[in-house]
């Protein structure tokens, strides 16, 4: 069975790769409360961006999905779900706002993993909230469409001990205070992703997990932009990682740097957004119309109007658009589509 060996395994993430990503993140870090200084409306709304995003993209790589318009109704209009995976998406929101709100009391504990996945599942039939009763493993297809098993998963019966063990070995690891506590986390959650808990529901548990212990641990940047969003963005990347660094996860003989480097290259693209969306904000250098310029040349193709809102939360709506009107005028844009789907392109 593996051994939860956090010197082990920290000691083996000490490579020059890493820590220079560690130190690259502490430079964006130390500028945290800096960009903090921000409004607080403008605060509220990055924090409400990210919460949409976090909750499309973490359901969308489950494989859980519905219109994008749909997220909208469900979420500016508390429209009522119309099916199971719109009551997942709403059960996500609500475990991701709950994370938010209580992540400074909420211990990395059995007993919060299994509430957390109670509250995941609360509105489905299925129900949550107890370990797996079954034996799982991870599969995937090769090049001619068949499945085979990529990755045996702890038995069922021995999953409560294994997240027992897990929970404390963590506790007691950040007691210590020996290591990097950005490391514990990634750490942490990999061997979560590796016991594989749960009947249904582990990767968005691994990520409302991996949410909590960067708050809990400092890293506030998780808070206003999505983390989700970028793992999406990188999914291939993301499961060549998991697959890379989980094998002899059970002999204790595996790697984690693959995907050590990978969530850590995901931490330092989350502080680059966070410092990009508030440094011009916070220092007030460049006027607003100047800004949704930047946003618009900054875009790799097409960017909606949404879009650029989400990017300049403290610019309203009304002053997005009249600065896209004179921006098309002026023929440095051009407008595509109409309704939902018009979007705007910057003009070589």
């Amino acid at each position: 069975m593996h051994i939860f060996d956090y010197d082990r395994s920290l000691e083996s993430l000490l490579s020059p790769e890493i820590i220079a990503l560690i130190a690259e993140i502490h430079e964006y870090k130390g500028r945290q409360d800096y960009l903090l200084n921000a409004k607080e409306e403008v605060l509220d709304a990055l924090v409400e961006v990210s919460r949409e995003k976090s909750v499309m993209s973490s359901n969308r790589i489950d494989g859980v999905s519905t219109p994008e318009y749909r997220i909208r109704d469900l979420f500016d209009e508390d429209a009522e779900p119309r099916n199971e995976d719109e009551q997942a998406i709403c059960a996500y929101r609500e475990c991701f706002t709950h994370v938010l709100a209580n992540y400074g009391t909420m211990q990395p504990t059995p007993d919060t993993i299994l509430a957390l996945h109670g509250k995941l599942f609360a509105r489905l039939p299925s129900g949550g909230g107890a370990w797996k009763t079954e034996d799982a493993a991870i599969t995937e297809l090769d090049g001619e469409g068949r499945e085979s098993a990529r990755f045996r998963t702890v038995t069922a019966a021995d999953t409560p001990v294994a997240m027992n063990l897990l929970c404390d070995a963590y506790g007691k690891a950040v007691d210590l205070g020996r290591f990097n506590p950005l490391l514990l986390a990634v750490v942490f959650i990999f061997d979560f992703l590796c016991i594989h808990p749960f009947q249904d529901g582990n990767g968005r548990m691994g990520r409302l997990l991996a949410l909590l212990l960067m708050l809990r641990s400092g890293y506030m940047a998780a808070k206003y932009v999505s983390v989700d969003k970028i793992i999406e963005e990188s999914r291939q990347d993301y499961y060549d990682a998991l697959r890379a660094s989980s094998r002899g996860w059970h002999e204790n003989t595996h790697d984690l740097k693959p995907y050590a480097s990978y969530i850590l290259g995901v931490v330092l693209k989350t502080y680059k957004e966070f410092a990009a969306r508030l440094d011009g904000i916070v220092n007030e250098r460049a006027s607003k119309a100047d800004r949704i310029r930047n946003v618009i040349a900054a875009a790799q193709g097409a960017i909606t109007k949404r879009e650029i809102v989400e990017k300049c939360p403290d610019i309203s709506v009304i002053t997005v658009s009249v600065a896209l009107k004179r921006l098309c005028d002026e023929g440095y844009i051009c407008k595509t589509g109409n309704g939902r789907s018009a979007a705007y392109v910057r003009i070589e």
